[in-house]
């Protein structure tokens, strides 16, 4: 078996729990080696909590630290780019959370320096490793219920404290942000990438957008249509409504919280099996793969750059209150 991966974590972030539990489902793929914070303190305390051998009073230690194979940036929205960069600068093979940015221009940038240098540069959609989400793409592609005219999408949550980074502007935090790039991600994961967008944001008392809705144009007469808000219950679904049938996801993003997949056609209901997994091992396991060269990422610079295309669009059209054509 070849060496693990040995990982470090740029920040102490709640979302860091779920990847450092991935890494222990990962089959050794991985080794979660150090962890970095630019409070000292909290560096030793989630280092102590979590087993992680060292821990770093900054990011630039962590990124300066030899024993490090490749960085998992987890902060905020607005710093991903700069610290992504800033890893591949390093040598450091990186795994970012999602969204990488809402600018095409950062993404080009990103993926360009990380192919000079041959390093991994992945964005950290968790949902699309787990076999739930190959599962439902196959059968969309296997004309399980006919042409596709219709794709709904939705991921909504409560968010209370206005000082969560999640509703700080100049973070980028925001709905779209934070929970609707699930949407768009899983509606150009079945349909392509969409040639126009409109939408609509409503505001919060931060100036984020605590609420978005959006309707995406795809090639072939696909349209695409997705809420996501900081301010309705828990939820989350994916449907896709063809011309023979109506396949629902119940859990597409979250598979961990759980759900049927569902597939209605010619008046019955058929349950689509889905295998348990861990999407964030999965995830840290394609890393890995790619890392070593063994596989391709599944995320790459094609997916990411479509991704911030599309959410640049969306952004301009709810700004403008006008349809926005995007661009390949």
């Amino acid at each position: 078996m070849s060496e693990p991966l040995r990982l470090g974590l740029l920040s102490t972030a709640k979302i860091n729990d779920r990847l450092v539990a991935g890494a222990a489902a990962a089959g050794g793929a991985v080794r979660v080696v150090a962890v970095a914070s630019r409070d000292g303190a909290r560096a030793e305390a989630y280092a102590g909590a979590h087993g992680i051998p060292r821990a770093h009073a900054s990011y630039e230690a962590l990124l300066a630290d030899e024993e490090v194979d490749a960085v998992y940036v987890s902060l905020p929205n607005g710093l991903h780019h700069e610290w992504s960069t800033a890893a591949l600068r390093a040598g450091k093979h990186v795994l970012c959370e999602k969204p990488y940015s809402r600018r095409p221009a950062d993404v080009t940038e990103a993926f360009a320096l990380a192919a000079d240098a041959r390093l991994v540069l992945m964005e950290a959609f968790m949902y699309r490793h787990h076999p739930q989400t190959r599962r439902v793409r196959q059968l969309v592609d296997d004309g399980a219920v006919g042409r596709v005219r219709l794709i709904r999408t939705a991921f909504s949550f409560p968010l209370r404290d206005p000082a969560d980074i999640r509703a700080q502007p100049e973070l980028d935090g925001g709905a779209l942000m934070d929970v609707g790039c699930y949407c768009v991600s899983g509606a150009r994961l079945l349909a392509g990438e969409p040639e126009r967008v409109l939408a609509e944001a409503v505001r919060g008392p931060t100036g984020i957008d605590e609420a978005f809705h959006g309707t995406l144009r795809f090639p072939g007469d696909v349209v695409a249509q997705f809420d996501c808000s900081f301010a309705l219950p828990l939820r989350q679904e994916l449907e896709v409504i063809g011309e023979d049938g109506v396949l629902h996801v119940a859990a597409p993003w979250r598979t961990d919280w759980g759900g049927d997949v569902t597939l209605r056609r010619d008046g019955a209901v058929e349950r689509i099996e889905i295998p348990a997994a861990d999407a964030y091992g999965l995830q840290l396991v394609n890393l890995a793969d790619a890392a070593a060269g063994r596989a391709a990422p599944l995320l790459d610079r094609a997916d990411a750059l479509g991704q911030a295309r599309a959410l640049e669009a969306l952004f301009r059209s709810a700004e403008t209150a006008r349809a926005v054509a995007i661009e390949g």
